[in-house]
């Protein structure tokens, strides 16, 4: 992997973040059912360290579901304070993710 400009998470291999910026936005993609494009609202979180390392990345989250996980840590930047430890199991639809936050001591 030579770049590594979107994290892109293994299935069952905990990947633990920090993030530094957080934007709502809409972007098109191409459906995969479809082949069609469309526009989807996502979540863009800027990286600053990945799994204890500095990172120049983006964290993309266009579910909804998951994108709730973050809910109570966007109101007042919160998320800077956390790490996050996701770990992403199953694919397609049946993608879940498990977040545990944990408080930085840095």
């Amino acid at each position: 992997m030579v770049l590594q400009n979107y994290v892109r998470l293994q299935q069952g291999v905990p990947a633990r973040l920090h993030f530094y910026h957080v934007e709502k936005m809409v972007k098109t993609i191409t459906d995969p059912l479809t082949l069609k494009p469309k526009s989807v609202q996502s979540l863009e979180f800027s990286v600053d360290e990945l799994n204890g390392r500095p990172a120049v990345s983006t964290y993309s989250i266009i579910s909804d579901k998951h994108a709730q996980d973050f809910a109570p840590f966007l109101v007042g930047e919160k998320f800077k304070e956390y790490d996050f430890v996701i770990t992403m199991t199953g694919t397609g639809f049946r993608t879940e993710y498990q977040v545990q936050s944990i408080p930085r001591t840095r």
